[in-house]
């Protein structure tokens, strides 16, 4: 398994790529008490879409793990709190977020200028790649995809790439769902003829369900993923962002990486 994820892995380790480029803080880090509640509280509410392997899902046990949840539970032991995970509509993460019922949004959540723009991000700590993946062997590039059925997670940056590009234009359906998991098994019955996602997330259930699918070279977008906090919450998105830049020094974030990707 480990070989389909080497490339996929590739964490930067001269530093992490910055999110700020794309959003300006609205307030220093002393100037709120984000991370004095947290700490206060003792617990750090993660919201995730708990069917998002490997960055945060359910085991055969129900219990939630993954990549995101090594790096958080990691997190907050250095910080001397709980970690508390809180299962979450994607499409309505943002409204999760401002209304105090999470602390952050921490589960393979890709940068663009609107979440940047909605968002305090943290520094950006893996990079992806938005691709299709097909069971049909005759379809073999973008032009093939034309005229077919395509799904896609509703509320993700993969359902805005595909609506505006041409490949989504050309198809006879884009079709919305929940999550990613249900919409490979809706490929997997034939309801679909494609699937448009993270190639991370794609690669990992096609080796771990056995699965004889294609994934397209020609994919829509380069990605990385960073961890979301209020607006507000500079203290606290910065007391994550020092504790993972610890772990890129001290070896930690690599035990993690190679773990779940092989390096």
């Amino acid at each position: 398994m480990k070989k389909f994820f080497a490339i996929l892995a590739t964490v930067a380790c001269a530093a992490f790529l910055s999110a700020c480029n794309e959003q300006k803080s609205e307030t220093k880090s002393n100037a709120d008490d984000s991370f004095n509640k947290v700490k206060a509280a003792g617990v750090f509410v993660l919201g995730l879409d708990d069917s998002f392997p490997p960055m945060g899902f359910r085991d055969k046990d129900n219990n939630i793990v993954g990549f995101d949840i090594d790096l958080a539970t990691e997190v907050c032991a250095r910080l001397g709190i709980k970690l508390k995970t809180q299962p979450i509509s994607w499409d309505a993460k943002e409204q999760e977020l401002n209304t105090g019922k999470i602390d952050c949004i921490w589960n393979g959540m890709s940068v663009d200028s609107d979440r940047a723009r909605v968002m305090n991000l943290s520094d950006a700590y893996l990079k992806n790649r938005m691709i299709f993946t097909v069971k049909d062997k005759a379809i073999t590039n973008l032009a093939a995809l034309a005229g077919k059925k395509i799904a896609v997670q509703n509320g993700s940056t993969a359902q805005k790439l595909l609506d505006a590009s041409d490949a989504g234009k050309a198809a006879k359906e884009i079709v919305p769902f929940d999550d990613n998991q249900t919409a490979l098994m809706d490929l997997d019955k034939g309801g679909v003829d494609a699937v448009f996602l993270d190639e991370i997330v794609a690669k990992y259930w096609i080796v771990t369900n056995a699965k004889d699918y294609t994934v397209l070279e020609e994919g829509l977008s380069d990605e990385v993923y960073a961890v979301g906090f209020r607006k507000k919450d500079q203290a606290l998105r910065d007391s994550v962002n020092n504790v993972l830049a610890a772990m890129k020094k001290d070896g930690k974030f690599d035990e993690i990486s190679a773990k779940w990707f092989g390096k």
